[in-house]
């Protein structure tokens, strides 16, 4: 129901408070945005922001799992340690951080420390380092949802497949490979999948962390930040709407191409 009211508003002139009844204008709307340099950049920034987070947050969740499953001493305060992030409002979370990537903030203490005062950049205020500050949160606060769900999926996997797999003589990383991987296929596909999907509607980090929402320069600006500047901000909530309709479209397009994707890779 949401979404097909949303498509009906995308081919109307809907405001969000006028006196002006509302018009139909058909595909305006999405030509209007079609045609946006500022919806291709949003759309950009999407883009490289779950190209790089997809990856690199799955492989670090993946490899947070593997230790904590491991019987090692500690074990349980790990995994709630690496878990609490989770928890954490992602409001009170942005407010800190803006403080610790503040120019003089700890990030650079220990980046000057490490490098010998020849690298300490002004993070939020940089169109070359804002959205890596806003990645490196990303990361920090979803990574422990994944390790959660892909340590319940190694928990489930055999043991005697490993037996079986040391007898046969496969060492710790054909183990891995033709072991572990399979096992946890289903589990890894969901979170990719999922991950995908949230790093595609990213808002409260480039709303919240720069001065200005998608700053600086529209550095940090995503497509959901672009759709709430014209439904709310510009109260043109037909446009906005189309750009709802959009981008749901693309996501939904990159979802099944990369459930396939990953189906075939990881079944080979």
């Amino acid at each position: 129901m949401p979404f097909t009211l949303a498509i009906w508003f995308s081919l109307t002139n809907q405001r969000l408070i006028s006196p002006l009844a509302t018009r139909f204008v058909g595909l305006d709307n999405y030509t209007e945005q079609l045609t946006n340099d500022l919806f291709w950049t949003s759309l950009w920034n999407n883009l490289r922001f779950a190209g790089f987070v997809v990856p690199v947050q799955t492989g670090f969740a993946l490899a947070l799992a593997v230790m904590v499953n491991q019987n090692i001493r500690g074990r349980v305060a790990f995994r709630t340690i690496f878990f609490t992030p989770v928890t954490v409002v992602i409001a009170a979370a942005a407010t800190i951080w803006v403080l610790l990537f503040n120019i003089n903030g700890l990030v650079n203490g220990l980046l000057e420390l490490v490098t010998f005062g020849n690298f300490a950049p002004d993070w939020l205020n940089s169109t070359a380092w804002a959205m890596t500050a806003i990645i490196v949160v990303s990361i920090w606060q979803g990574v422990g949802f994944q390790m959660v769900i892909l340590l319940a999926a190694l928990q489930d996997v055999p043991v005697e497949r490993y037996e079986a797999a040391a007898i046969d003589g496969a060492g710790t990383w054909q183990q891995f490979r033709h072991v572990t991987l399979p096992g946890i296929r289903n589990a890894l596909i969901f979170v990719l999948t999922v991950t995908t999907i949230l790093a595609m509607r990213l808002f409260d980090q480039p709303t919240l962390m720069p001065r200005s929402p998608g700053g600086p320069l529209d550095s940090t600006r995503t497509v959901m930040v672009h759709m709430f500047e014209i439904g709310f901000g510009r109260q043109a909530i037909g446009r906005g709407s189309a750009v709802a309709v959009i981008f749901f479209v693309i996501v939904l397009v990159l979802t099944v191409i990369q459930r396939l994707f990953l189906r075939e890779e990881i079944a080979t």
